[in-house]
């Protein structure tokens, strides 16, 4: 499995596009740091390459993708198969870091100089704290009409950056928190090193003492 590490820690709503490739039921994964109660939407396309045009062809039909979302004490929240082309989406439900593999489940192989490969170029965007506004409004059209929602959703975006916001906050404390903590201990540690020193000096003194006037040297 190789792991491509993307932490996600502004105020913003984010969206991370890119593509790369793959070879036969290789398993790749990313990390995304995702606040708690926060909506992700992850949309992928698998393309294969043609080995008469050298190129990689736009839609590979047959193909499938597994997608696996866990997060890192090993909770699984999304596990399912897809086609060649799909979107998923899952809401986290606490604050952390959220591991998103994606496998091919092809076992066709392209020959490249005698030797056989598989080769698939897989695209992904992920959006973190956005929903898909034209989908939404779909929904919505019997209820309300488009300006109030487009209204709605911005007030949804605004909340959603506060929650962020505050997300930063607590990790902020937490690490003031454990600094706070160390450098106690370390204070701590070298104030009962001291006191041991002196009490170890005055032992030694005392026993000295004792034992010149034992000897009748003083």
């Amino acid at each position: 499995m190789q792991m491509l590490t993307f932490l996600l820690c502004f105020g913003f709503p984010l969206s991370t596009a890119f593509y790369f490739h793959a070879g036969e039921r290789e398993e790749k994964c990313l990390i995304e740091d995702i606040p708690s109660d926060t909506m992700v939407t992850g949309t992928f396309k698998i393309q294969q390459w043609d080995t008469g045009r050298h190129t990689f062809l736009e839609s590979a039909p047959g193909l499938g993708m597994f997608v696996t979302i866990t997060t890192y004490n090993g909770e699984v929240i999304l596990s399912k198969l897809y086609g060649p082309q799909g979107t998923f989406y899952f809401t986290s439900h606490s604050p952390g870091e959220h591991i998103i593999c994606l496998e091919s489940n092809s076992t066709r192989l392209v020959s490249f100089g005698g030797n056989r490969l598989f080769v698939q170029r897989i695209h992904l965007d992920i959006r973190v704290g956005e929903h898909d506004l034209d989908a939404a409004i779909a929904q919505a059209k019997d209820k309300v009409n488009e300006l109030t929602f487009k209204l709605e959703y911005l007030i949804e975006q605004i909340g959603q950056i506060v929650k962020e916001q505050n997300y930063q906050r607590d990790r902020e404390e937490n690490f003031r928190m454990t600094s706070e903590d160390t450098n106690s201990n370390v204070l701590w540690w070298a104030f009962a090193q001291i006191l041991i020193l002196i009490s170890v000096g005055i032992f030694q003194m005392k026993y000295l003492k004792d034992f010149f006037i034992a000897k009748k040297l003083v």
